[in-house]
Protein backbone atom coordinates (compact mmCIF):
# COMPACT_ATOMS: atom_id res chain seq x y z
CA UNK A 1 0.00 0.00 0.00
CA UNK A 2 1.18 3.93 -0.69
CA UNK A 3 -0.55 7.28 0.07
CA UNK A 4 -1.06 9.34 -2.24
CA UNK A 5 -1.73 13.11 -0.93
CA UNK A 6 -3.42 15.37 -3.24
CA UNK A 7 -3.03 19.23 -2.25
CA UNK A 8 -5.10 22.45 -3.91
CA UNK A 9 -6.89 25.24 -3.01
CA UNK A 10 -5.17 25.23 0.29
CA UNK A 11 -6.52 22.17 0.92
CA UNK A 12 -5.66 18.08 1.51
CA UNK A 13 -7.31 14.78 0.55
CA UNK A 14 -5.07 11.45 1.16
CA UNK A 15 -5.75 8.26 0.09
CA UNK A 16 -4.28 4.92 0.57
CA UNK A 17 -3.74 2.55 -2.68
CA UNK A 18 -2.73 -0.49 -3.59
CA UNK A 19 0.40 -0.55 -5.64
CA UNK A 20 -0.73 -0.27 -9.34
CA UNK A 21 -3.60 2.77 -8.64
CA UNK A 22 -2.49 5.83 -10.95
CA UNK A 23 -3.12 8.92 -9.61
CA UNK A 24 -6.18 9.78 -11.04
CA UNK A 25 -7.55 6.71 -9.41
CA UNK A 26 -6.97 7.77 -6.12
CA UNK A 27 -8.09 11.28 -6.95
CA UNK A 28 -11.47 9.71 -7.07
CA UNK A 29 -11.44 7.62 -4.21
CA UNK A 30 -11.29 10.60 -2.34
CA UNK A 31 -13.07 13.06 -4.52
CA UNK A 32 -10.10 15.12 -4.54
CA UNK A 33 -10.98 17.47 -7.77
CA UNK A 34 -8.60 16.43 -10.34
CA UNK A 35 -9.84 16.54 -13.79
CA UNK A 36 -10.54 13.79 -16.65
CA UNK A 37 -12.11 14.90 -19.54
CA UNK A 38 -10.73 12.17 -21.75
CA UNK A 39 -12.33 9.56 -18.71
CA UNK A 40 -8.52 8.55 -17.64
CA UNK A 41 -7.29 7.16 -21.67
CA UNK A 42 -4.50 9.64 -22.09
CA UNK A 43 -6.21 11.26 -24.83
CA UNK A 44 -6.07 15.19 -22.62
CA UNK A 45 -4.56 17.20 -20.53
CA UNK A 46 -6.85 18.00 -17.57
CA UNK A 47 -5.44 15.02 -15.04
CA UNK A 48 -1.95 16.92 -15.20
CA UNK A 49 -0.40 17.54 -11.77
CA UNK A 50 2.90 18.40 -10.54
CA UNK A 51 4.51 15.74 -7.91
CA UNK A 52 6.12 17.23 -5.41
CA UNK A 53 7.59 14.24 -3.30
CA UNK A 54 7.60 10.64 -4.16
CA UNK A 55 8.01 10.49 -8.05
CA UNK A 56 10.58 7.78 -7.44
CA UNK A 57 7.78 5.93 -6.50
CA UNK A 58 5.84 6.08 -9.94
CA UNK A 59 5.77 4.72 -12.59
CA UNK A 60 7.94 6.15 -15.64
CA UNK A 61 6.50 8.29 -18.09
CA UNK A 62 6.41 6.99 -21.60
CA UNK A 63 5.91 8.82 -24.83
CA UNK A 64 2.21 8.97 -25.30
CA UNK A 65 2.16 10.60 -21.67
CA UNK A 66 5.30 13.36 -22.97
CA UNK A 67 3.03 13.85 -26.33
CA UNK A 68 -0.41 14.69 -24.73
CA UNK A 69 1.64 17.05 -21.77
CA UNK A 70 2.96 18.61 -24.52
CA UNK A 71 -0.47 20.57 -25.17
CA UNK A 72 -1.22 20.92 -21.02
CA UNK A 73 -0.49 24.87 -19.56
CA UNK A 74 2.61 25.67 -17.40
CA UNK A 75 4.26 21.90 -18.08
CA UNK A 76 7.52 21.77 -15.43
CA UNK A 77 10.38 18.32 -14.71
CA UNK A 78 7.09 17.66 -12.18
CA UNK A 79 4.75 17.33 -14.36
CA UNK A 80 2.61 14.02 -14.94
CA UNK A 81 -0.72 12.83 -16.24
CA UNK A 82 -2.59 11.81 -13.01
CA UNK A 83 -3.80 8.71 -15.44
CA UNK A 84 -0.40 7.73 -16.60
CA UNK A 85 1.37 7.67 -13.51
CA UNK A 86 0.69 4.20 -11.45
CA UNK A 87 2.29 3.94 -7.61
CA UNK A 88 4.58 0.75 -8.02
CA UNK A 89 6.45 1.17 -4.44
CA UNK A 90 5.43 1.85 -0.98
CA UNK A 91 5.81 4.80 0.43
CA UNK A 92 4.04 8.35 0.44
CA UNK A 93 3.22 10.47 -3.08
CA UNK A 94 2.75 14.54 -3.17
CA UNK A 95 0.53 16.04 -5.76
CA UNK A 96 -0.51 19.18 -6.22
CA UNK A 97 -3.49 19.31 -8.54
CA UNK A 98 -2.98 22.13 -11.47
CA UNK A 99 -5.23 24.95 -12.34
CA UNK A 100 -5.70 23.51 -15.81
CA UNK A 101 -7.20 20.29 -13.65
CA UNK A 102 -9.09 22.05 -11.00
CA UNK A 103 -10.54 23.96 -14.30
CA UNK A 104 -11.53 21.06 -16.03
CA UNK A 105 -12.61 19.17 -12.60
CA UNK A 106 -15.17 21.70 -11.87
CA UNK A 107 -16.66 22.23 -15.90
CA UNK A 108 -16.57 18.51 -15.80
CA UNK A 109 -19.08 18.63 -12.47
CA UNK A 110 -21.31 21.36 -12.52
CA UNK A 111 -22.88 19.36 -9.01
CA UNK A 112 -19.71 20.04 -6.90
CA UNK A 113 -19.34 23.92 -5.95
CA UNK A 114 -16.21 25.60 -7.28
CA UNK A 115 -14.89 27.05 -4.11
CA UNK A 116 -12.57 29.60 -5.58
CA UNK A 117 -16.08 31.65 -7.16
CA UNK A 118 -17.08 32.53 -3.58
CA UNK A 119 -16.93 35.48 -2.52
CA UNK A 120 -13.83 36.67 -0.51
CA UNK A 121 -14.75 38.52 3.31
CA UNK A 122 -13.99 41.53 1.89
CA UNK A 123 -15.96 41.65 -1.22
CA UNK A 124 -20.47 41.62 -0.84
CA UNK A 125 -22.03 38.94 -0.95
Amino acid sequence: MAKVRFLAMGKSWEAVVPLGTNLLEAARGVDAPEGSACGGVCACSTCHVYVREGRGLLSEAEEGEDDILDKAFDVRLSSRLGCQATVEREGEVVVEITTESLDAFYNEHPDHADPRDAPHASEPA
